[in-house]
């Protein structure tokens, strides 16, 4: 019985962490709210997505963030994202557009620590979100 055990413990956790990033995702990138921010990253790594997150919510009101895939294992979780919005404000050095970008990829990997993200790398599609707002 003490697989069963292992094996629900890590079912358990690993939702937990597939949770926070769809929170990430729904309240913080959807809604806005960045002082959700501090309820789902450890104090170090809430200063550093702050410092990302709200430029971006910033340059893109009206951002839109898709879950695609969400994958957990240990204290890993893989995203990858569909992301779209609308060019409100500046963003790398170029004034708002009003032109608006759609179904941007995006992948990332959050790294838990004690339930809370303790670090994230990704990718995106930069490329394709400039060619769409060009």
């Amino acid at each position: 019985m003490v697989w069963w055990s292992v094996f629900s413990w890590a079912m358990t956790h690993n939702t937990a962490h597939k949770d926070v990033v769809s929170r990430l995702i729904d309240e913080v990138m959807n809604q806005g709210r960045l002082e959700v921010v501090d309820e789902l990253h450890t104090p170090e790594m809430a200063a550093k997505a702050r410092a990302w997150i709200k430029p971006f919510l910033e340059s893109f009101s009206d951002i839109n963030m898709r879950i695609v895939d969400l994958v957990a294992e240990d204290d890993t979780v893989a995203a990858r994202f569909s992301c779209s919005g609308t060019h409100t404000g500046e963003w790398l050095g170029k004034p708002a557009s009003g032109l608006s970008f759609h179904d941007v990829d995006e992948v990332y990997f959050f790294t838990f620590e004690d339930g809370l993200i303790a670090d994230a790398w990704g990718i995106e599609d930069t490329a394709k979100r400039k060619h769409q707002l060009s």
